[in-house]
């Protein structure tokens, strides 16, 4: 059965903060031009929002550029940040309370808002429809199409209806082929399409590895005498600090009584003994964050990768036919802890870009002069002016990181003559399990704290089981024969969902190393920090994946 295609001007993969900004964006310049531009974006998720995982503190810069009249609008910005604390943890029950003198002026939230970012992609997805952009979510973005001259063509989304054993099932519908004058990849961090564009244009070439965090989320309905709405709360040290890994916690007060609460861990940890999500669970018993989730529910969970790498990080975004945007570009702001407003404003400047090829013309071609657009912009000279952030965390820790981030931006407003280099990728940080102290997480207590299957079950994820495992090895043997026997195979433990276990016979030998790609949250991680590099994560069928709601 051959695959139908589809003609349009641009296509974008990704619902995400830059793919609709990108979208939207190109439907003004089109009716400001009197053009009738066809733009599409792809979804894979089941509706737009439903794979958006943020903390997320909102700065408007960006969207008060795109959408001015967004307040009329009623778009879902509804918490303003009212207090900003920041602490160093030194226990489970020591804290000490930074003044916001002494913080690092990218953590002061003044004029920001506390959002569901999943709830901020839904309005911007009407607002782009409205507009006449054409979104199909539930459908994955699996395959780029090439012309023969090597330049993008599009995309293919992934063929339904296949079985595990890779047979046609009665269900099988063939994937549909979109072609464009040019394709933006928005996927977020570690886009699959993306790493692969990366590595066949050699986009990243001079530049230093990408770095990764990953975010483990939760949300809660606390008592009402417990929520302080606006309230922020951001905090280094305990538990991570134990482990010598690096990293932060966050706790966002939003309305409806509601509190969003979450650890980062840089995935550059060295312990392969680590699991961020069980440090996720010992970091609601400290007791800042305990007295105002004590007696409240949980009410969804999630987990996400981020990049952090900064500009030293970010490839090259264009390439023939196309850009790369957003966090698929590794623009995310990790000084401020915030990446939506500099996404958005990747994919405005993309949208003109392109927009200005076409006018001309243009199409397929190499979009060399973003570069140059991107660079002139207020989110370039952001990034540029807090690059040494992220490197001076990894060299010299949170606290001595931060008191440099301190002298580097508050005092010099981030024009030191010098940029930190970082250049060794976070999966080769790994020790051997030998050299490092094993750690016993305690049993989670069923109020603050919970295990894996239970966490999974609250973000709404489901996947077709019967369909081709999207966690790829690229050779089976090395889990067992060399993670396990070097590493004590963290897969086990750096996944935020139970996707991966070590199982025995009853006599405890005879390992195998077991997927159950239907837990699988899409947050990346094991793509990233697998010390051998084995795992690939492809996209799975369209809508599978998990179901945030207000997350």
């Amino acid at each position: 059965m051959e695959r139908e295609f589809m003609e349009f001007d641009v296509v974008i993969v990704g619902a995400g903060p830059a793919g609709l900004s990108a979208a939207i964006r190109l439907r003004q310049l089109a009716a400001d031009n009197d053009q009738d531009l066809m733009v599409c974006v792809v979804e894979k998720g089941s509706e737009v929002g439903a794979h958006i995982l943020s903390g997320a503190v909102f700065e408007p810069t960006a969207l008060n550029e795109l959408i001015p009249d967004w307040q009329e609008k009623n778009a879902p910005l509804l918490t303003k940040v009212s207090e900003d604390n920041i602490y160093l943890f030194r226990g489970q029950d020591k804290s000490i309370k930074i003044p916001n003198f002494f913080a690092p002026k990218t953590m002061h939230n003044n004029g920001n808002y506390i959002v569901s970012l999943g709830n901020v992609c839904r309005w911007l997805a009407e607002q782009a429809e409205a507009l006449g952009v054409e979104i199909f979510p539930g459908f994955a973005a699996s395959e780029v199409l090439y012309h023969e001259d090597g330049s993008v063509k599009g995309i293919a989304t992934g063929d339904m209806g296949i079985g595990r054993d890779g047979e046609k099932k009665d269900s099988y519908m063939p994937g549909m082929e979109l072609h464009a004058k040019y394709t933006l990849f928005a996927e977020g961090c570690r886009g699959h399409l993306g790493k692969e564009l990366i590595a066949k244009y050699k986009l990243d070439e001079g530049k230093d590895p990408q770095h990764y965090g990953i975010g483990i989320k939760e949300l809660w309905k606390v008592p009402a005498e417990q929520h302080k709405q606006g309230l922020v709360v951001h905090t280094a040290g305990w538990p991570l600090k134990e482990s010598g890994s690096a990293g932060g916690g966050f706790m966002y007060h939003i309305e409806d009584n509601q509190v969003v609460v979450g650890l980062i861990t840089d995935l550059s940890y060295s312990n392969p003994h680590v699991s961020p999500f069980d440090e996720f669970q010992r970091y609601k018993h400290q007791s800042v964050i305990k007295q105002y989730l004590e007696g409240g529910e949980r009410i969804s969970y999630g987990a996400r990768a981020i990049t952090k790498g900064g500009l030293q990080s970010q490839p090259k975004m264009s390439f023939p036919g196309g850009l790369l945007i957003g966090d698929d570009a590794g623009t995310l702001n990790f000084a401020k802890i915030k990446g939506s407003h500099t996404a958005m404003k990747s994919g405005m400047i993309a949208a003109e870009t392109v927009m200005a090829a076409i006018t001309n013309e243009r199409a397929n071609d190499d979009l060399t002069e973003y570069a140059e657009n991107y660079k002139s912009s207020w989110a370039w000279k952001e990034l540029h002016t807090q690059r040494n952030f992220g490197p001076a965390q990894h060299k010299w820790g949170n606290l001595l990181g931060s008191a440099y981030a301190f002298i580097d931006l508050n005092i010099f407003n981030g024009k030191l003559p010098w940029t930190f280099r970082d250049p060794e990728p976070d999966f080769a940080q790994l020790k051997q399990a030998s050299e490092c102290k094993k750690i016993n997480y305690p049993k989670p207590d069923g109020k603050l704290s919970f295990d894996k299957l239970s966490s999974v079950f609250v973000s709404n994820t489901n996947h077709e089981e019967d369909q081709p495992v999207h966690l790829q090895l690229k050779d089976p043997s090395i889990p067992i024969e060399v993670n396990l026997e070097k590493y004590d195979e963290p897969a086990q433990r750096y996944c935020p969902a139970g996707v991966y276990e070590v199982v025995r016979d009853d006599d405890g030998n005879n390992p195998k190393f077991v997927i159950n790609a239907q837990n699988c949250v899409h947050c990346k991680t094991c793509d990233i920090k697998d010390p051998s590099q084995n795992i690939n994560w492809v996209t799975p069928e369209g809508t599978g994946g998990p179901n945030y709601p207000n997350m």
